[in-house]
Parts: structure tokens; sequence; C-alpha cells
């Protein structure tokens, strides 16, 4: 009984307060966004604030369960409820009904239960509990493979249930990593991976020059960035000065003298092979400096310079035949490719014009115009967000959004005060994961990152994403509620 009236004591009530305002805001959203002028009472479980009602009753009674649990529970059973997670999520992408496009719900009877919202908890428990073993060690190569392939499975999974968006989340385990000691230069080449994916795709359909119209922009600029990230290794890593203004130097001679070529004498150049001979000749100007030097480093670089060659000639099939036709659409609104108000741009249009519409205060609380009239499809999920904005203005939105950042940092507060390795990675996880689904949704709703259908936590209607960030939350409370345990032993 004790222990019991301890762990309530201990219990981060801050981070509930958030929590419980952050659902009740929710639901005032869901309730504007459904709203339609009719004589219905709120709790009209005919409709979807009332069904939100009771998807909020059961997340206050699963958070009650979950506090109540020995926290030992999670570590011990983490690799078990993320062999279920996995099995839940075959058998989804066996059995589940295609729903607008995507195979990603299992139906049963009146309820559809969203398996992918719930594997972000079971990865997350199994990465805490793998990366916690005895010997672990993040720079050891049998180690850092296995953490590939464990948070690496669930995503490959959700992709071939056509949730592209759900699977893009698991990339921000990438933080967490981070913090537990894998170098910032895998950040960087990750970072560097979206960017070059993105120049690629953005200007792979404009030539360099109009007598070549087969040759684009798009590798091109790759290869010139991949040149410039190669200088910047060098001073970085090995303060190797000389070797970067060699490249350097020979470079812009490299690229003067092909420019001039085609400008005095208008001979057609493909300045993209020129940009393939220079970083082949990189390549082997490294591969000489590793022999003589004895530093794997210059051949690290060396093999970033190929891998980026292949990368950007991939990047073009990449798009066209692993995504799906309206995510390459999505993309291409995005990054200003197309322009089409009626169709493909429609939502992220209109989702603009909605909070616009709202000014500094907003019209009011179910007074939006834009709402009330369903010009925003969407409206009560992924486009959630817009009903803030219009009816509550800039006041509201700026309002929320310091709600969510408040939880965030408050996470990051809890994970690094955790005593435990298994608590800290868990709530590092967690902190991650939140800050993944508000920039991503908050970016697509203003337009800012494609439209991936990703929805904002406690705010978007629906059971399993309400339950599932719940269960990601209240299991790291309860760890952090018996961070004192591990203090006395």
């Amino acid at each position: 009984m004790r222990q019991e009236s301890s762990i309530w004591q201990n219990v981060d009530w801050f981070t509930i307060g958030i929590y419980v305002v952050l659902i009740i805001a929710g639901w005032f959203s869901i309730y504007g966004a459904v709203y339609n002028f009719e004589d219905t009472p709120f709790w009209d479980f005919s409709v979807r604030y009332g069904k939100q009602l009771v998807w909020m009753g059961c997340a206050l009674v699963i958070a009650v369960i979950l506090l109540s649990l020995d926290n030992r529970v999670y570590s011990i059973f983490a690799y078990i409820i993320y062999g279920v997670s996995i099995i839940s999520l075959i058998v989804t992408l066996i059995v589940a009904p295609d729903i607008k496009g995507s195979r990603s719900w299992l139906v049963l009877g009146p309820v559809s239960i969203q398996p992918a919202e719930f594997a972000k908890t079971a990865t997350c428990l199994a990465l805490a509990k793998l990366m916690s073993s005895y010997g672990f060690r993040l720079g050891n190569v049998s180690d850092a493979v296995k953490v590939a392939l464990l948070f690496a499975l669930p995503p490959l999974l959700i992709i071939l249930q056509q949730e592209t968006g759900s699977a893009l989340v698991y990339a921000a385990l990438f933080l967490v990593l981070y913090r537990e000691g894998m170098p910032g230069v895998f950040l960087f080449l990750g970072l560097c991976a979206v960017v070059f994916f993105i120049v690629a795709i953005r200007f792979g359909e404009e030539p360099i020059i109009p007598l070549l119209p087969e040759e684009s922009y798009g590798v091109f600029l790759v290869m010139l960035m991949a040149i410039v990230v190669q200088c910047g290794f060098l001073y970085v890593f090995l303060k190797d000065l000389d070797s970067v203004k060699k490249l350097a130097t020979a470079n812009v001679l490299l690229f003067l003298i092909f420019y001039l070529v085609y400008r005095i004498f208008d001979y057609p150049i493909h300045f993209t092979y020129v940009a393939y001979f220079s970083i082949a000749a990189s390549v082997v100007y490294f591969i000489v400096l590793c022999i003589s030097r004895s530093k794997l480093t210059y051949l690290g670089i060396a093999a970033f310079l190929i891998g980026s060659v292949v990368y950007a000639q991939m990047a073009d099939y990449a798009f066209t035949k692993v995504l799906q036709p309206h995510q390459q659409v999505r993309i291409k609104v995005t990054l200003g490719m197309i322009n089409d108000p009626q169709k493909a741009d429609y939502n992220v249009n209109q989702s603009k014009i909605a909070i616009g519409s709202g000014g500094f205060s907003g019209k009011g609380f179910l007074n939006g115009t834009q709402t009330k009239l369903k010009y925003v499809p969407e409206q009560d999920t992924d486009f959630i967000f817009c009903t803030v904005g219009e009816e509550h203005g800039f006041v509201g939105s700026v309002a929320v959004l310091s709600l969510f950042l408040a939880l965030i940092l408050r996470l990051i507060y809890l994970a690094e005060r955790q005593r435990a390795l298994f608590s800290r990675i868990y709530g590092y996880c967690v902190a991650s994961i939140f800050f993944f689904h508000l920039a991503i949704n908050i970016g697509m709703v203003l337009g800012l990152t494609p439209v991936i259908g990703i929805p904002l936590p406690f705010f978007s209607y629906g059971g399993s994403s309400l339950w599932g960030f719940t269960i990601l939350l209240f299991i790291f409370l309860r760890l952090d509620a018996s961070r004192m345990e591990y203090m006395a032993n």
C-alpha cells in the first residue's frame, strides 16, 4: 500500500496536467470541426465528437492502468510486446480491408483499430531494452546492426500497408541514437540524403542547357553538393586544409574550362559527366591518401562520394516506382513543381485559407466559416489544426503550440533525470516521436511539408491515435515515478 502511495506521489502531475488540457482542447477542436448547427447534444455517440468522448474515457482508464502496473513489466516484456506488435502488423497486412487505398485497419465489429499506432510504443520499448542491455555499444557493428533491424522492420511492414506517413515517424528515433552516442556525422548524412533527394526530384525535369534536354539539373546539382561536402569532411574530420585547397582549385578550374568551351565555341558539354569525372578523380585521390597516410577516414569520404552518385541515380527510380502516384503529386505540390488548386493542392490551399482567415484572435468558437462549410477535407483528423487557427486565430494557435512545446521540453527534462538507462532511452523515444508528429503535421497544414497523413497528437480524431499516444506517454510517466528506486539502489 505504501509503494502504491509513493507511486502516485512521485508521478509527474505537471505532465499529466498538460496531457489533460491537450485532450480537452482537442475534443473542442473536433467538436468545432464536426458541428453542423443541428440541435445535437455533445454526447451523441453517432457523431465523431461523441465517439471521441468514449475514446477519451477509455484513454484515461488506460492511463490509470499503466500507472498502476509494476514498472519492471515494461522492461521484462519489451521484446514480447515488440513481437506481438510485429505479428499484428503482419496480420493487418493480410486481412485488413482496403480503406482509402490503405490496408492498415483491423475491423473488429463496430470498432476499427490501427496497429501501426501501437507499434511505435512497442518499438520504443524494444529499442530501450536492447540499448540498455549489458555490454551494448552503439559503436559495435553487430549492436548497430541489431538496432537498425529492430526499428527498420515495423516501418517496412507499415509501408507495405500503404501508410508511408506512419512509417516515416520512425526516422525520429535517430535523435535518440544521437543522444546515446551515435556520431553526429550520421545525422548529417541523413540530412544530406533528404536534401539530395529533394534537389534531384525538384530539378530533375529541368535541363542544364537547351541543347541537352536529356541532362537535368537534378543529378548535376547533387554531384556539386557532394563535391562541396567532401571538402567540409576533409576540414572537419582531418584538418587537411592542403587537400581542401587542392580539390577546390582543381574543381573550379575544371568546370570553368568546360563552361568557357561551351560559351565560346557553343559546343554541347555534358556537365553531369564532368561532375562524374571530378568525383571519380577525388575517389582515386582519397584512396591514395588512405594508403599513404594510413587513415581510413579518407576511404570513408570516398565511400560518401560513390554513395552520392548511386543515390542520385536511384532517387528518380524511388520517386516514380516506390512512391504511390498520390504521394508523388503531394511532393510535387510541396516543391512547387505543379500547381493544381482544384485537385492536388486543394487541401493545403483550403487549410491555409482557413488558418489565415482566423486573423489575430480568431472568429470565435463554432464561428469558423471554412470549417463549418466543410471546405477543408479531413478537418477533424489530419487537418484539425485548421479549426484551431480559424476559430481561435494566432493567439489560439500559439497557445496550442506552446502546450506542445512545454510537453516536449518536459519530457526531455524527465528523460535526463532518469537513473535507469532503459527509462532514459525510452523517454527520449517518446519526446522524439511527439516532436516529429507535431513538426510534420503543422508543416503539412501550412504547406511546408508534403501531406503524408499523420495525426496531431491528442487533437486528431481517432481512438487508435489517442490510445497510442496515451500508452506511449504514460508508460514513461510510470517509469519516471519509479526513478527513486534506482537512486536508492
